[in-house]
């Protein structure tokens, strides 16, 4: 009887368009009594129905960390910057509020591209720190274009006041990044920069390899098709993910998951869940 009710109400939100607040929220929550998730606040989307499938405090306002960066590559790449043109890191990269380790050396040149790689897979702050430096007008210039496009895209309740996530005060809800994972998307080097599962660059005569921070794309039991992960104090253990679940395109949002690897329990939890659901209305 539980997993019967549990289908029907997974069915009945699947028919809730994504503007119609009050239902939404009404149904969602429905569902998300039934799915015990480790997130305070999680967002689970069909993006192509706009319908929310499952949703716990979506519109709770909460540090993003390093998700920020998934702004950051938006505004790069619509910004049309040469992606081969070669940054310098400096010491203006450094992270003085948080006093963060970095791999990546002052002095060390790379392209824009790679310095986008790096930032999108491995989080790599000193390279997002780069790519709003190089930006038009500075870092100023580029903070303001990433709440621009926030509000461009209807992110109402998300404010950015640096291109890392660093910053405690780079803040959304799980409804609004769930806007930002949908147009991300939509560009084909996020997918592919946040995905990959390893990247090397060169720092003079030495080679470093970065590694993903997100341990389910190396596993063969997802499709991942964007991803980013975050984690300050502040924050917890934040992850989104653009993922394909019994064939169908899924957008998840998990913020402030306390524990190491409780963000990829949830998104288990949750792909298990809808697999067991879609198939069985499959027949």
């Amino acid at each position: 009887m539980k997993f019967l009710a549990s289908l029907l109400l997974a069915l009945a939100c699947l028919s809730v368009p994504f503007h119609t607040a009050q239902a939404r929220h009404a149904r969602a929550a429905k569902v998300a009594r039934m799915v015990a998730l480790k997130s305070s606040a999680v967002l689970i989307l069909d993006p192509k129905t706009k319908a929310v499938l499952y949703g716990k405090n979506a519109q709770a306002v909460m540090p993003i960390a390093s998700l920020t960066k998934l702004m950051t590559a938006l505004v790069v790449l619509e910004a049309r910057q040469d992606m081969a043109e070669m940054l310098k890191v400096t010491n203006a990269d450094v992270d003085r509020l948080k006093y963060s380790s970095s791999r990546l050396r002052v002095g060390t040149r790379l392209s824009r591209a790679a310095m986008l790689h790096i930032a999108l897979m491995s989080s790599e702050n000193r390279a997002a720190s780069a790519l709003g430096r190089h930006y038009p007008g500075g870092t100023k210039a580029f903070v303001a274009a990433m709440n621009a496009k926030a509000r461009a895209l209807g992110m109402r309740r998300t404010r950015y006041v640096e291109p890392t996530g660093l910053s405690s005060a780079n803040v959304s809800t799980p409804e609004d990044l769930a806007r930002l994972v949908v147009a991300a998307e939509r560009h084909a080097l996020i997918r592919r920069y946040s995905t990959d599962r390893q990247f090397t660059i060169r720092q003079g005569r030495q080679r470093t390899v970065y590694h993903n921070t997100n341990r389910l794309t190396a596993s063969r039991r997802w499709k991942i098709r964007l991803q980013k992960t975050g984690y300050i104090s502040e924050a917890g253990r934040c992850m989104v993910l653009h993922a394909t679940v019994a064939g169908r395109p899924t957008v998840m949002v998990f913020l402030d998951a306390q524990g190491k690897f409780s963000r990829a329990a949830d998104a288990n939890r949750v792909r298990a869940w809808l697999a067991r659901n879609r198939l069985a209305a499959r027949g």
